[in-house]
């Protein structure tokens, strides 16, 4: 059977810490908790728990915080978890089963991180598979009789474990904070950040946060390094932008850009509500339409589903097409019921 170290950091988490910690008790055979600046109760529910609880000088980098913590582990396998996590009774099971079969060559274990959609930060799915279960120290052996190399790809198995995501609380005014912070001084976001930024802002920002992130996104715009990709998701936060701001040159020029580029149901929707704020019902009709049917989302999967579907409601029924507009109230409910279920059925 493999041992396991549990490493977290926390920060004022007296409300949820034993909730998660109770829910890991048995499976871990050692618990590293990192604290960087808790000044409620956070520390004292640990030491519950454990007595290898360590302090952290806050630097606002949450992987110089993990790093720390998984340099105190002494165990074969570290589990990373947050507070806000809980294993119900069936995944300890499962947990457990793991643990006493692991094959010794996995490097790393994926479970799954459920409950997503009830918080609305950058998730699109109610459940996906995360890296969660990591080998401490890490065997590097040659392969191939010849031509020989070194095994650099790690070997990670993709487990049944449902971990629950329980916040409090949405952290994305937490997060949009930081990235702000990381655009105003010049860091350059790698292409995932770049993702979860544009990500994070289209499911949960707030029209004072697409504001703020306008110029760091025009600037990407711009980036003959960025890939296509990262331009478009680019474009999408400036036109959004530029309509809140009223700016109809540049929300013309940045919606303009992603259509060349194929398009999405992002862009589309923006279209679609900038002719709708003009009460050229008709025409906002189409890209809503568009939105719903004929293009995929890039960012906020609602953008393709019941966000232009209420477009359509609001556009025929202020064009006096009640009939048509109640066909799309009912979509709307006929996609909110299958989305209620399929959450159930994962």
């Amino acid at each position: 059977m493999i041992t396991i170290s549990l490493c977290m950091i926390v920060k004022n988490e007296e409300k949820v810490l034993a909730r998660c910690l109770e829910s890991l008790t048995g499976l871990m055979d050692e618990i590293i908790i990192v604290d960087t600046g808790s000044c409620d109760k956070t520390k004292e529910i640990a030491a519950r728990y454990t007595d290898k609880i360590y302090d952290f000088e806050w630097v606002q980098d949450f992987a110089a915080a993990r790093n720390f913590a998984f340099s105190k582990a002494s165990m074969e396998y570290i589990y990373s978890a947050d507070a806000d996590e809980v294993l119900d009774a069936e995944n300890r099971r499962a947990f457990w089963h793991l643990k006493e079969t692991l094959l010794p060559e996995i490097d790393i274990v994926q479970m799954y991180y459920a409950n997503q959609l009830d918080f609305g930060t950058i998730y699109n799915y109610d459940k996906e598979l995360r890296p969660k279960l990591f080998k401490r120290l890490r065997t590097f052996t040659w392969a191939e009789p010849i031509h020989e190399q070194v095994i650099l790809d790690p070997v990670i198995f993709d487990s049944d474990i449902a971990i629950l995501h329980m916040p409090e609380s949405n952290h994305k005014d937490r997060d949009l904070a930081s990235f702000a912070r990381m655009a105003a001084s010049g860091m350059r976001l790698s292409k995932r950040l770049h993702n979860i930024y544009a990500k994070e802002l289209f499911i949960s920002g707030e029209d004072q946060d697409f504001l703020a992130a306008a110029a760091f996104f025009e600037d990407s715009c711009l980036d003959t390094q960025r890939s296509l990709d990262e331009i478009k998701e680019a474009a999408c936060v400036v036109t959004r932008a530029a309509r809140i701001a009223q700016d109809t040159e540049k929300f013309l020029k940045y919606a303009l850009k992603v259509v060349a580029a194929e398009g999405c149901a992002e862009i589309c929707c923006e279209l679609g509500f900038y002719f709708m704020e003009r009460q050229d019902y008709s025409e906002a009709i189409i890209w809503f339409y568009n939105a719903a049917y004929e293009t995929e989302s890039i960012l906020n999967i609602h953008s393709s589903r019941d966000i232009p579907l209420c477009g359509l409601s609001r556009c025929y029924r202020l064009m006096g097409n009640e009939e048509q507009a109640d066909a799309y109230e009912e979509l709307i409910k006929e996609w909110k019921e299958k989305e209620r279920s399929d959450e159930v059925g994962r």
